[in-house]
């Protein structure tokens, strides 16, 4: 099955979260079924210290699956195992009609590159990744050879990801 992948990408407190967040809720209510994978640095956790399953992963478990009547969901500790490649961590999902990928600067799939003011960087990443292919800012960008969207314009961006991923009725 060929999944329709998009990317948000950007620099740290570029509003790629933001706008991933909008664009799911945009996709959701146009009657997608939409998942997301989200890059994370280093030590991230998920579970709270105490709860039963943080304490099944203290006690050495490689896997923990937490299962309820409204959610599941499995953690992996890697325990000196490499990171997991993208694809990887795709072909475990369920069957989404689009996967909207938070991070991975340096993955080959279409992505949107955030720019803000107040970002850390505001060095262009389009400049030297040909898989960006659409510029979403908070500031006027002059010399952009790329589609360029306001940060805010959500409905213009999902209508382009539409376009872009062929996800079509």
């Amino acid at each position: 099955m060929m999944r329709r992948v998009f990317g948000i990408t950007g620099w740290k407190n570029s509003g790629k979260t933001t706008l991933t967040e909008k664009l799911v809720a945009e996709l959701v209510r146009r009657g997608w079924k939409v998942s997301t994978v989200k890059h994370a640095h280093h030590d991230f956790d998920i579970d709270k210290p105490g709860a039963d399953s943080f304490r099944h992963r203290q006690a050495g478990a490689t896997e923990v699956a937490i299962v309820s009547d409204r959610r599941w969901a499995l953690m992996h500790e890697l325990r000196g195992e490499d990171e997991p490649t993208l694809d990887a961590i795709l072909s475990r999902l369920g069957t989404p009609d689009i996967v909207l990928v938070e991070g991975y600067k340096r993955e080959a799939h279409s992505k949107i590159e955030t720019r803000r003011l107040e970002a850390k960087d505001r060095a262009p990443l389009s400049a030297n990744d040909p898989h960006i292919v659409a510029i979403a800012a908070n500031f006027a960008i002059a010399d952009e050879s790329l589609p360029v969207f306001d940060l805010d314009d959500t409905k213009s961006i999902a209508d382009f990801i539409e376009r872009a991923t062929g996800l079509t009725r």
